[in-house]
């Protein structure tokens, strides 16, 4: 998402109680954040705007959420719609921080545990040359691997169909199993229950007609040994 650079964006993240300006001296301590680190950790990986981010930390005090983006701008974005949620009020279940995506083994690590990862929207990057950029790439996936705890779960939703198909693949690819899917989430009558709520891409998305695409997927467990094997 291209958007206008806002001189204010860095120094209200700066002043920001919930905002972590380096996030590389917190790899394997993110929970010590928090001031309930046994509660669950969730992360989402490119926040954009935080309406998603926002709505979800607010609905659901009983866990902990980590939002990554790599724009000082999106996030100074987010820091004010996160505070707006709240009436005015700083969350304490809520962090954010600037980083690169794409090296986010730098900044996260297998005591992390994150128990639960939303990609929503996430560049497609069309051109061939450029597919291992993907969020959903098996090469990204291979590096989420490393923190995930255990019986952790992947959310993905985008507009793309050639990236939801492809993503499928990648999943297979890094030893995910997929627990639900639908590529028309909101004329699926099987999610009408699923709590949620939309990002600002899905809302204009949805009102273009296209369909929400939407899977739900986890690494599969490890097959157990055969019998009498060493």
């Amino acid at each position: 998402m291209h958007i206008r650079p806002r001189p204010w964006a860095r120094p209200e993240l700066e002043a920001s109680p919930f905002f972590a300006a380096e996030p590389w001296t917190l790899k394997n301590h993110w929970r010590e954040r928090f001031p309930a680190p046994a509660h669950p950790l969730y992360l989402e990986l490119g926040c954009g705007k935080g309406h998603f981010i926002a709505k979800m930390s607010a609905a659901h005090p009983e866990n902990n959420y980590l939002a990554v983006d790599m724009i000082d701008t999106m996030l100074g974005i987010t820091r004010r719609n996160v505070v707006a949620e709240r009436g005015g009020a700083d969350p304490e279940n809520l962090t954010l921080t600037a980083w690169d995506i794409e090296r986010i083994e730098k900044i996260l690590g297998p005591d992390d545990r994150i128990d639960g990862l939303f990609i929503n929207f996430c560049n497609p990057w069309p051109k061939r040359k450029k597919h291992k950029k993907r969020l959903t790439h098996t090469r990204q996936l291979e590096k989420y691997k490393a923190f995930l705890a255990p019986g952790a779960w992947l959310r993905f939703k985008t507009d793309d169909d050639d990236l939801f198909e492809a993503t499928l693949g990648y999943l297979e690819e890094a030893g995910f199993e997929v627990l639900a899917l639908s590529r028309d989430l909101h004329s699926d009558a099987r999610y009408a229950a699923l709590e949620d709520f939309p990002t600002e891409h899905e809302a204009m998305f949805s009102e273009r007609g296209i369909p929400i695409k939407y899977l739900r997927a986890r690494l599969k467990a490890p097959a157990a040994p055969a019998p009498g094997a060493d």
